[in-house]
């Protein structure tokens, strides 16, 4: 039996300092009972001699320094996990939220997740096909990799998300029934949750899709608590059920402030922009859980999202989100502002893996070349607007001018697509060949000549 815990030393805003602790670890989950029979759950987040600081999930409004018990439960967070958690709604500690009762575990597992050998991981391969162009097409997402989207306050990245999972599946000879999505939302607002809840409902796609809802009015350490338990659910489905999960986690950045407002609490001495020093290592304990491993057949795909204060790139989130990840998709605000949507701009977007994962064999063969084409070409329309807007457009060469046409149908026709709409891989292919042929052959330099027979076609703008 455990040994129950009378007073508190100090109670200071969230947490609550008790001491006397005998043989407590840290991260371990802590019952507290008040004085009115009201029973809170806490988590050791500090331990110094026989001093433990303690989280209150709950808050300690209402809290007693004389009287209120507390008790240490030995063991970690963890989750209870099932197949049947496939389509259910949970709350960021895991427990249900969608009125069907409780989950009847088969294992609980620790939130906290165990390290994976780096020997033992495979090597990403093959892809995931979401039905986005601009994704698909440019920065392919591969099974096993993390790929964050950095957005900012007001760009359409929870549509994205809703979209992402709406149309996100396996191809080849996989089988559908294998696939499922992870969703963690850490810190949004009512209406945004319900539209996510709503969204998977009405698609009929909420039965393959595990939520985990974080709401804004939710307790700060809770926040903290959300991605790890979307992970440890990713872990179970994909290593003891051999699926492929797609991990959506959203919102990072509203993570990495509930990690500054805790570490602020603890007195701790704060890094770039108040951070915490270690957020580096916090980061990279979440999305180093993406991957594939020798001795299964699953894999673990991880999009985070995060918005970037003041669109600031070289904010520490994104900062040190770009160092662990491979790659990112970057959402730009002049293109929202023009009305294309996913407001994708591909220059700074990139998949680091998506080379050993695209061409003969998991794509089409010509899909490594047409999209070195496609991002050369779009990178010469940059040149040719900056040169424009110093001389005017009609001053530019005929060349000049078929390169700014191009960007234009680019940008409206490759990049933007509606947002139910689900192009697959050859009609995203076919539709960057259809727009290249807008510029003259000879321009298309990136792209071996067999390959130009095959594919190239002048561009003739349909009639309406």
């Amino acid at each position: 039996m455990s040994i129950e815990y009378l007073g508190l030393k100090q109670v200071t805003g969230s947490l609550v300092v008790l001491r006397g602790v005998k043989d407590v670890s840290y991260e371990e989950m802590v019952d507290i009972k008040l004085e009115n029979g009201e029973e809170r759950v806490g988590r050791v987040i500090e331990i110094k001699d026989d001093i433990a600081v303690i989280q209150v999930f709950e808050g300690t409004t209402g809290m007693s320094s004389a009287n209120t018990r507390t008790s240490f439960r030995g063991k970690p967070l963890e989750i209870p996990l099932s197949k049947e958690i496939l389509g259910r709604t949970l709350d960021g500690l895991g427990r249900p939220i969608d009125g069907l009762g409780d989950i009847i575990p088969d294992v609980s597992r620790d939130i906290n997740g165990s390290p994976i050998n780096p020997i033992s991981r495979e090597y990403p391969r093959n892809y995931i096909q979401t039905g986005i162009s601009a994704i698909d097409g440019l920065t392919t997402l591969i099974r096993g990799q993390k790929l964050p989207v950095f957005s900012g306050n007001g760009l359409p990245h929870d549509a994205l998300a809703v979209q992402i999972v709406k149309q996100a599946r396996l191809t080849g000879n996989d089988d559908e029934n294998n696939f499922a999505v992870v969703f963690g939302a850490m810190g949004v607002k009512n209406d945004v949750a319900e539209y996510f809840r709503r969204s998977f409902e009405e698609s009929g796609v909420l039965q393959k899709v595990v939520m985990f809802l974080n709401r804004a009015n939710d307790p700060v350490v809770e926040r903290i608590v959300t991605p790890r338990c979307a992970l440890t659910t990713a872990e179970y489905l994909a290593f003891e059920h051999n699926m492929h999960v797609l991990v959506i986690l959203t919102d990072m950045t509203s993570y990495c402030e509930a990690l500054r407002e805790i570490s602020s609490s603890k007195g701790e001495i704060p890094s770039r922009k108040g951070f915490p020093g270690y957020m580096y290592s916090d980061l990279a304990s979440l999305y180093e859980r993406a991957g594939m491993l020798r001795d299964r057949t699953g894999s673990i795909t991880q999009i985070p999202i995060l918005t970037m204060p003041n669109d600031d790139i070289t904010h520490p989130i994104p900062d040190l989100t770009g160092y662990i990840t491979e790659g990112q998709i970057v959402l730009d605000r002049s293109l929202h502002q023009k009305g294309i949507y996913p407001p994708i701009i591909v220059i700074p977007s990139l998949s680091r893996l998506m080379k050993d994962g695209i061409g003969e064999g998991f794509t089409r063969e010509d899909h490594p070349q047409i999209a070195n084409q496609l991002f050369a070409s779009y990178a010469h329309v940059q040149e040719v607007k900056a040169l424009a807007s110093v001389i005017g457009e009609d001053e530019l060469s005929d060349i000049d001018k078929k390169y700014m046409e191009f960007g234009k149908v680019f940008e409206e026709l490759f990049v933007s697509q509606a947002r139910d709409e689900n192009r697959f891989m050859n009609a995203t292919l076919d539709l960057g060949w259809r727009l290249l042929g807008i510029l003259p052959r000879q321009e298309l330099d990136r792209v071996d000549e067999e390959v130009l027979d095959k594919y190239y076609k002048p561009y003739y703008e349909e009639a309406n």
